[in-house]
């Protein structure tokens, strides 16, 4: 039997990458963030994670739900949303096509696993595996977000995660990759301070209180608003990557302890933290 032994959301923004970088303006900007990053890959290897399963707010579908398959990802990334902050990120990781199978098989929904060797990751995934899956120690499964699609339907797929990790025999850590609100700067304010500073106070009062929840284990009270708060708070991906976390961990019954590992933080006008859902042994 496999076993779901970490789950966490995390943030996957360029400036992380920007943050590290000699002569940068952002230089250890982000460093709480990073470290917190590379503190869960620590984790995960102390408990024997086999398999990262990452939903990934970044790769964005028109089309139904999609995931990566393939048996290794290897590449070379650049992001065509900005080359000048992310460009050659190398990456070169295992994949799990028999743990990318079993879910969209799971499902019941219109999934499909790709074994497509041109199939890149996208950022959403390569950026925290750049900090705690560096030597691929893990394999590596990257699940996109439909842009069209219900909440109801990211539920019955985050479910069918869970039961398929049970029956895979993989040890997994589930990462839910995406910002809490994410109502981005416009064009004309994009000046040195748009990158660590939020575009909506509403958006980050809301975001503050929904860490709250989450450090009360009110878990119940933070699901029955995220409809609300993926709409009205700009969700990134509709906030899929979420949705599909706590069904994952059992929705309404869950009732473990989330660990913030680093101060809440604005990007580029959203809102990004990494934080740890414990799960039961």
């Amino acid at each position: 039997m496999g076993q779901l032994v970490l789950a966490a959301k995390v943030t996957h923004v360029p400036s992380l990458m920007l943050s590290e970088q000699p002569g940068s303006p952002l230089r250890a900007a982000r460093e709480a963030a990073v470290l917190s990053l590379r503190e869960l890959g620590r984790r995960a290897k102390q408990r024997g994670v086999t398999s990262f399963v990452v939903f990934d707010t970044h790769w964005l579908s028109n089309f139904g739900y999609h995931i990566n398959a393939n048996a290794r990802h290897r590449g070379s990334f650049t992001s065509h949303e900005a080359p000048q902050m992310m460009q050659d990120l190398r990456y070169d990781l295992p994949g799990d096509t028999q743990l990318a199978k079993a879910i969209a098989g799971d499902a019941g929904l219109n999934v499909i696993a790709h074994q497509v060797a041109s199939l890149g990751l996208e950022y959403g995934t390569i950026v925290p595996m750049h900090y705690m899956n560096p030597d691929g120690f893990a394999k590596v499964v990257s699940v996109a977000s439909p842009l069209f699609t219900s909440l109801d339907e990211s539920r019955i797929l985050g479910e069918a995660t869970r039961r398929a990790i049970e029956k895979s025999g993989e040890r997994v850590a589930i990462l839910a990759s995406g910002s809490l609100s994410h109502r981005l700067w416009p064009n004309k304010r994009l000046g040195p301070e748009a990158w660590t500073s939020i575009a909506s106070e509403f958006n980050r009062q809301v975001d503050l209180r929904v860490l709250e929840l989450w450090q009360s284990r009110r878990y119940r009270e933070f699901l029955d608003m995220l409809p609300d708060y993926a709409t009205k708070c700009n969700g990134e991906g509709g906030m899929a990557d979420s949705i599909m976390l706590f069904a994952a961990l059992g929705w309404y019954e869950y009732g473990g302890r989330a660990e913030q590992l680093c101060e809440y933080f604005p990007s580029s006008g959203s809102g990004q933290v990494n934080v740890e859902f414990h799960v039961e042994a």
